[in-house]
Parts: C-alpha cells; sequence; structure tokens
C-alpha cells in the first residue's frame, strides 16, 4: 500500500503512541478527580496545554482542547456571533465544510450575514476584494474567517497582511490552520488573529482531539456546557490521552520541521517534474510553486475514458490518493474547491497527492509508473 493522502488524515508516530499508553492503561485518573490518579491526569493536560502553548507563542490561558477542528471551528463562529456581536462574515468560496456551511447555516437562521471574498486565478484570496469588503462593513462587527493552508489546493494565505487589515478595519479574524500545524509555524505575538484551530491526526497524532486558540484580549463564552473543564469552556471529561498525544506529535513536528520541509518539498518535487515529463498534457491546481504547502500537490488531467476511474484504479493498485475533501467522501458533487477555481463546467480528472515524512522517493517514482499504465500513455 503507498499512501499519498496525508491531508486527509496521517498515520499515528510511534513516538506518540508511545507516549499515550501510559494514560490509556495505568494513569485512566478522571482528571476531575481530586485524588493521586485524577492529579496525575490533570498534570498531564496542563503540561500539553503548556507544549501546544510555546509553539504558538500563546498564553496557556488561551489554548482549549475540543474533540476536532470542526468542533473549534463551530465554536469560533459561533462565539463570534453570541459574545463578540459580530453581524457580517466575510469568508471565501474554498473553505473546508466545517467553515463553509456553519457559516451558511449561520446566515440561513438570521444570525449574521455573509459576504464572499473574490479569488485570483490561481487560487489565492483577492487581498484588495478582501480590504474593499471590510471598508464597506464598517457598519456593525465583522469576522473575518479564511483557512490559513487550503486543504485541497495546498495555497497558503498571507495570514500576516490579512491580521494587518483586520486591524486597520477594527475586525475580529478567524482562521481554519488545521492543515497548518505541525508544517508550518504561526506566531500569535506577531500574527494578531481572535481564533485558530487544529486537529492532531493531520500531523501524526491521534483522531479524536483538537484545540483552539482563543486570543484572551477578546473572551468569548462555552458552547458546551456541564462541567468545569477546560476552565469553563468545554464540558465534558478530559480526553487525557489524545491530548498527551497532540502535544508529543507537536514536539515531533517542530523539533523535525527542517529536516521533514526538505524531505517531503524533495517528495512534491519530483513528482511535479516526473509527471510534467511523463504525462505532458497534465496541469497542476492552485498555486503550486509559489506560496502553497509543500506537503500538497493537486493534478488535473485532461479528460479521457481512461482517467474517468482513476482514483478507482489507483486505488485497486494499492494507492491511496483523493480527489478532494475526506469529508465529502461517498457524495459525487465534485470538489466545491476546484469548481470555485475552474468552474463546474470543467471536464478535468483532479486527484490529489499529499505527502509526510514517512513516503519515499520509490513510492513517487512507482505511483507515476502506474498513472502512465493506467491512462496509457
Amino acid at each position: 500500500m503507498i499512501y499519498f493522502d496525508h491531508a486527509a488524515t496521517t498515520p499515528l508516530a510511534p513516538e506518540v503512541l508511545e507516549e499515550m499508553l501510559p494514560y490509556m492503561q495505568d494513569f485512566y485518573g478522571n482528571a476531575s478527580s481530586i485524588h493521586a490518579m485524577g492529579r496525575r491526569s490533570r498534570t498531564a493536560i496542563e503540561r500539553a496545554r503548556k507544549i501546544i502553548a510555546g509553539h504558538l507563542n500563546a498564553s496557556i490561558g488561551e489554548i482549549f482542547f475540543t474533540s476536532c477542528g470542526t468542533e473549534s471551528s463551530n465554536m469560533a463562529l459561533t462565539a463570534a456571533i453570541r459574545d463578540l456581536g459580530v453581524k457580517h462574515i466575510i469568508s471565501s468560496p474554498i473553505e473546508h465544510h466545517c467553515v463553509f456551511h456553519t457559516i451558511d447555516a449561520l446566515a440561513k437562521y438570521g444570525d449574521v450575514q455573509k459576504h464572499t471574498v473574490q479569488l485570483l486565478p490561481n487560487g489565492h484570496v483577492d487581498l484588495a476584494h478582501l480590504e474593499e469588503l471590510l471598508l464597506s462593513l464598517q457598519i456593525g462587527p465583522t469576522l473575518v474567517s479564511l483557512m490559513h493552508v487550503n486543504n485541497e489546493i495546498g495555497n497558503i494565505l498571507d495570514l500576516p497582511t490579512v491580521s494587518a487589515l483586520c486591524e486597520q478595519y477594527g475586525a475580529f479574524l478567524h482562521s481554519d490552520t488545521v492543515q497548518t500545524w505541525g508544517f508550518q509555524r504561526i506566531d500569535v505575538q506577531k500574527t494578531k488573529v481572535n481564533f485558530l484551530t487544529g486537529s492532531a491526526h493531520k500531523f501524526h497524532g491521534p483522531k479524536g482531539i483538537g484545540f483552539i486558540y482563543v486570543n484572551s484580549d477578546y473572551p468569548v463564552q462555552p458552547m458546551l456546557f456541564g462541567g468545569s473543564q477546560e476552565r469553563n469552556m468545554r464540558a465534558g471529561t478530559e480526553n487525557v490521552y489524545g491530548i498527551v498525544g497532540m502535544a508529543k506529535a507537536f514536539d515531533l513536528a517542530y523539533t523535525h520541521l527542517d529536516e521533514n520541509r526538505n524531505h517531503i518539498l524533495g517528495l512534491k518535487n519530483k513528482m511535479m517534474a516526473a509527471l510534467r515529463q511523463e504525462i505532458p498534457a497534465i496541469s497542476f491546481n492552485g498555486d503550486v510553486e509559489g506560496s502553497s504547502s509543500y506537503k500538497i500537490l493537486n493534478v488535473a488531467f485532461p479528460p479521457s475514458s481512461n482517467a474517468d476511474l482513476l482514483l478507482l484504479n489507483l486505488d485497486i493498485a494499492g494507492i491511496c490518493a483523493s480527489g478532494g475533501s475526506a469529508c465529502s467522501s461517498g457524495v459525487d458533487k465534485g470538489s466545491h474547491v476546484l469548481q470555485a477555481l475552474q468552474g463546474k463546467d470543467s471536464t478535468t480528472v483532479n486527484v490529489r497527492f499529499s505527502f509526510s515524512r514517512y513516503n519515499t522517493e520509490k513510492e513517487v517514482d512507482k505511483v507515476v509508473d502506474k498513472l502512465k499504465e493506467i491512462l496509457k500513455v
């Protein structure tokens, strides 16, 4: 099996599993209990919070643990309206569904007005249009919600510039940074934001655990009510071993960041060069050689009878890739991201390949050879 779908999820790093196991088997105390076993779990949670806050250059009081990136983004968007008085949300047509659909639902119920920023031909947000929208919406509190790294085409938002625009026009800022953590850094002391989100399984941590950064200058109220967990911000018994695993995955990723980046970028560049040489009719979606994530390569294959079942044939050959977001699997509507870039009438066959530190150059060679065979190049 060759796994080139790391933007969907990543394998658990062995070191992360090793860190988690004691809290799954031996140290199983409820972190809300005051006895020794409970205190041990509480200590592990707060140690993890300190590690993650350190990587963001945030205060530990600004990090809250959730179940995933989707929960975190829902919390940010809902809290912005309820607690910060937001009346308008500016977003893009290529956001992850957890943001895209949440904003649509909030607008449908009349909680907020949605405004869509235009895209440039390469898939980047048109920052000039964003400024126009911000200037025109100074009639009420506004939230800008734009993802930092697009999960399908890999484009990287100029977050410092967006942050500066929001500060200039008095807007709040939320960024879906699920695809960022473990691969790029964000310093919240240098780049001012209100909300950032993360999910451990995108950088070799466990599934079922995420976090949200909430700028303490603009505190919000909880979305889940009940117990006093997460300093009264999120009720429910904490996923201790998940939290421990996420912190370990953070440390591993940033300790070896440069080494991993060079390796993964080498794989992406090798595949791009090989595809251009062996399948000249292909193209790439997004700003692939500009401001783009080094782990994501979205390839547009020209329409043909052989390309129609490309993903299926790759799967049969033991190669895991994707046609778009994993959250859309089983729903044959096409990628809303690629429709926004290419138009709804595009006939290209698009495949997202996404890499990790565990992939090899030999795997790239095998995938390119298999693509040539399937497409009968």
